[in-house]
């Protein structure tokens, strides 16, 4: 068994095992940090980017380069779409793929690149909010770009990497970034999606099984379990044991595994969510009550959900009430209203509240009411008019680099009173800021990442007993500004530890198989006792391997099925091999030596040794010789030879 790792980014893992001759695919992320080497894409035109002054590296006159670099305050970005980094493709096959596996909506953003383009044939297994949730983060993320789009494209810059200045002279293997796919492309490969439910046995070309079970991260997240008949791999990624809306986590299906696969940890393992949360809306407050508005890059589901509830709850506790919250969002409409109707896939406090029935998250109560406003678009109808400050606002993108955020960043970048709080893990939020200096408006980063942190999963890891332990090189090895012992890593046990372009052999043999055994078959069987505690018995069938399953079927149903035109028609093999016995047991040397009497050779002398004995026919010049394991017959005369072969294979059981 082989893994092979094609993303760099340990949050938004892609791997690939091959078991049973079989290419699984496990999550697909797409790292975007190489969208923050790019120039943000504004809504309308930006006099401040606009003006940027253009980068040259010294020494270098490039009429082909000149325009693609721009300097803002000592930092050189790139003036083009942005580019993302995609898993490799150089190290798997993609039309080799047979099953891809999705954790969930944050891991399937590199799913085009994949399965399109490439000759996949294969299957994608998601959970119903994992497909139409991740469908919202994909649709926004292309409609943000296709909405500004650049008029030229910038590829000469990646000519001359070792001539420019941090961060691009250290970006990860730019000639190998993609801009991002198109809306038809997408669709295609949305449709490729199954949809599969918890604890779910889904089979896999008959020779694995497949099982998504609840990982406590977001709606639909999944961690997957995969067996074969006698080996049982664990994936664990984006799980979280914090009771927040989705269903929790389930432990008890990961037990016991043969290998645990672990990746998705925490990207902010030194902040606690719940003092995040807190901060978040004491920041919020404090401007508002300044007279300041707050701008919330995000996401258009998963953790803004909880920001909806606890935020809104602190301003009425605050006298902050009749402050607006606005929700930006080309998916924005979808979002809100498909999050309300998953049940199934909530905690069990939340689903409590549908069958009320009542609304199981707040944000429908604040919609309602007025009080949570969402809109597609800056420019959508009715924006303008119900626009107010002070005021709260939601939006894309975490990066800042496109979506209704630049807007925002833009109209409130001069004004101290203004905020912008960070808390998507994502991205860094000084990296994000870096095209928009100078920056007069307050920055907060809060960042609230509910998956594992490495003190839970140390904990975990523990409680799964897996046999052996899987991880990113980056969970394994500590920050190089870590204290000696330190609490950021996977710890306690050896692990195996991959990064990108790896190809890691995994400790998992397999050494058995299941077969099934016709009914026919196994009414002929005559087991014999070996020992006590242990009978064998021969079988004469036919083994048919079909699908990646084994099948011993009687011989006369094969034979029979097939007929021949023939008039001469062959022996079945039944018939062939139905005299077929065999021997098995030591040789009993004193009944051999009166066997031998019997058939009239009578000067048989026996010499035991340590190992075994020769027994010597003087009168035929034969030597005998037995040990624990054969017997051999030495004589010139070949009818003798067959005659003693004969006598010692009566004392011999046989089945």
């Amino acid at each position: 068994m082989k893994l092979y790792s094609l993303s760099n980014d340990a949050a938004k893992p892609c791997l690939v095992i091959s078991f049973k001759e079989l290419y699984l695919m496990l999550d697909c992320g797409l790292s975007a940090h190489s969208a923050l080497c790019f120039l943000p894409l504004p809504l309308v035109p930006s006099a401040r980017l606009s003006s940027l002054p253009s980068f040259m590296p010294p020494h270098i006159n490039d009429p082909l380069l000149e325009g693609e670099l721009k300097d803002c305050c000592g930092r050189v970005f790139v003036d083009s779409a942005p580019e993302f980094c995609p898993p490799l493709d150089k190290v798997i096959d993609f039309s080799q793929l047979h099953v891809i596996l999705i954790s969930n909506y944050t891991c399937m953003m590199a799913l085009p690149f994949i399965t399109e383009g490439t000759g996949f044939k294969g299957v994608v297994y998601a959970t119903e909010p994992t497909l139409q949730i991740g469908r919202f983060f994909l649709e926004e993320l292309v409609e943000f770009i296709d909405q500004a789009p650049k008029a030229a494209v910038a590829t000469q810059w990646k000519e001359a990497l070792h001539l420019l200045p941090i961060p691009l002279s250290e970006a990860l293997k730019p000639r190998s970034w993609k801009r991002l796919y198109n809306t038809e492309t997408l669709a295609k490969a949305l449709s490729r999606v199954r949809i599969v439910g918890y604890d779910e046995k889904i089979d896999v070309y008959g020779a694995l099984t497949v099982m998504p079970v609840s990982s406590g991260f977001c709606l639909g997240s999944s961690n997957w379990v995969i067996t074969s008949s006698h080996e049982k791999v664990a994936y664990v990624s984006g799980s979280s044991t914090l009771t927040t809306h989705p269903k929790p986590i389930n432990q008890a299906a990961l037990k016991n595994a043969d290998l645990l696969i672990i990746a998705g940890l925490t990207q902010t393992p030194a902040h606690n969510p719940d003092n995040m949360l807190g901060d978040l809306c004491m920041h919020a407050a404090m401007t508002l009550r300044a007279g300041g508005s707050v701008l919330i890059p995000c996401y258009p589901s998963g953790v803004v959900y909880d920001l909806f509830e606890c935020l809104s709850g602190h301003l009425d506790g605050s006298g902050l009430t009749q402050i607006p919250m606005f929700f930006i969002s080309p998916v924005a409409d979808s979002s809100l209203a498909y999050s309300n109707i998953l049940a199934e896939w909530l905690s069990s406090a939340k689903q409590s509240k549908v069958y009320l029935p009542e609304e199981p998250f707040p944000h429908a109560f604040l919609v309602k009411n007025a009080r949570l406003k969402h809109f597609k678009h800056i420019y959508a109808d009715g924006f303008s008019t119900e626009f107010r400050q002070p005021c709260v606002v939601f939006c894309g993108h975490p990066s800042l680099r496109f979506g209704d955020a630049v807007h925002f960043i833009e109209m409130w970048g001069s004004n101290p009173l203004h905020a912008v709080i960070f808390t998507e893990p994502d991205f860094p939020y000084t990296e994000a800021l870096a095209p928009f200096q100078p920056l007069a408006m307050k920055a907060f980063h809060c960042p609230i990442d509910t998956s594992l942190n490495f003190s839970q999963a140390n904990k975990l890891i523990k409680d799964l007993r897996p046999q052996a332990l899987v991880a990113p090189e980056p969970y394994v090895v500590p920050p190089s500004n870590a204290p000696p012992k330190s609490t950021l890593v996977i710890e306690d046990r050896p692990v195996l530890s991959f990064k990108r372009g790896n190809e890691v052999r995994l400790p998992l043999k397999r050494r058995k198989d299941r077969v099934f055994m016709a009914p026919e078959v196994a009414a002929s069987l005559s087991p014999q006792e070996l020992r006590p505690g242990l009978h064998a018995a021969t079988i004469t069938a036919l083994l048919t391997i079909r699908d990646n399953q084994h099948h011993i079927m009687p011989l006369d149903a094969e034979s029979t099925s097939h007929s021949l035109d023939s008039k001469l028609v062959a022996p079945s093999m039944e018939n062939v091999l139905k005299g077929v016995q065999y021997e098995w047991s030591n040789l009993e040397v004193d009944e051999f030596v009166r066997k031998l009497a019997q058939e009239g050779i009578t000067d048989a002398k026996v010499e035991r040794g340590p190992n075994g004995c020769i027994i010597h026919l003087q009168r035929e010049d034969t030597l005998i010789q037995v040990d624990g394991l054969s017997t051999h017959i030495l004589s010139t005369d070949p009818n003798l030879r067959l005659k003693l072969r004969d006598i010692l294979l009566k004392c011999l059981p046989r089945f």
